[in-house]
């Protein structure tokens, strides 16, 4: 007896697995389009964000170490800290501070009298500052000793960075009330404003002993 064997139909999977085949081979370069343009895509976005991952780095590096300007209104090198010993006093006129060396310690003052505003030279003769203005002496740190200042000298930030010595001139810090004093306060020598005040009021007496003399 013979045996016979029954074929199936194709399954219709079968059919749509070809189908599929065939359409998937269609779009094939259209996909790899797409995944390259979402990879490029993705490259990208990686890349600005380590541009501004740096960008707020330097950022902040340049704001935690900010570099001297040389003028007002920013930071200022006033040299090194051996150019200070006990006693010094350096002007910084692109800066309008003095930088002051006094018991192993360094101070920037703000060259304004808290007064009016007036410049407040230092005078090497007594080793204080004394403004010429309105009479107000303050000692080697710019502290209040006397006059119608209403504080010591006002001050900058001052930092030591390896042996340089930088000034934030862009902050004003406000002087100590009177009677604030952590060095000694006494003149060693002639006061400056005194001397001038002494030879305007003698000036004019010479001269008039001289004409006198002259016409006698």
């Amino acid at each position: 007896m013979d045996v016979g064997v029954a074929l199936e139909a194709p399954l219709p999977g079968a059919l749509i697995d070809v189908a599929d085949d065939e359409k998937t081979a269609h779009e094939t370069p259209a996909a790899a389009e797409g995944v390259g343009r979402r990879r490029f895509l993705g490259y990208a976005w990686k890349g600005l964000a380590a541009g501004l991952a740096i960008e707020a780095g330097w950022t902040t590096y340049d704001i935690l170490n900010p570099q001297p300007s040389g003028a007002f209104g920013g930071i200022v090198a006033a040299g090194s800290v051996s150019d200070y010993p006990a006693g010094a006093v350096k002007y910084f006129q692109d800066g309008r501070f003095y930088v002051a060396s006094s018991d192993g310690a360094l101070v920037a003052l703000y060259q304004k009298c808290p007064h009016l505003g007036c410049r407040v030279p230092f005078c090497e003769s007594s080793g204080r500052f004394e403004c010429p203005c309105h009479g107000s002496i303050y000692n080697i740190r710019g502290e209040y000793i006397e006059g119608p200042a209403p504080r010591g000298m006002d001050r900058f930030p001052l930092k030591i960075d390896g042996d340089r010595v930088l000034v934030d001139t862009a902050s004003v810090v406000e002087g100590l009330p009177h009677g604030a004093h952590s060095v000694s306060s006494e003149p060693k020598g002639p006061s400056c404003i005194a001397s001038k005040a002494a030879a305007s009021a003698a000036g004019p007496k010479g001269s008039s002993t001289e004409k006198e003399s002259a016409n006698g």
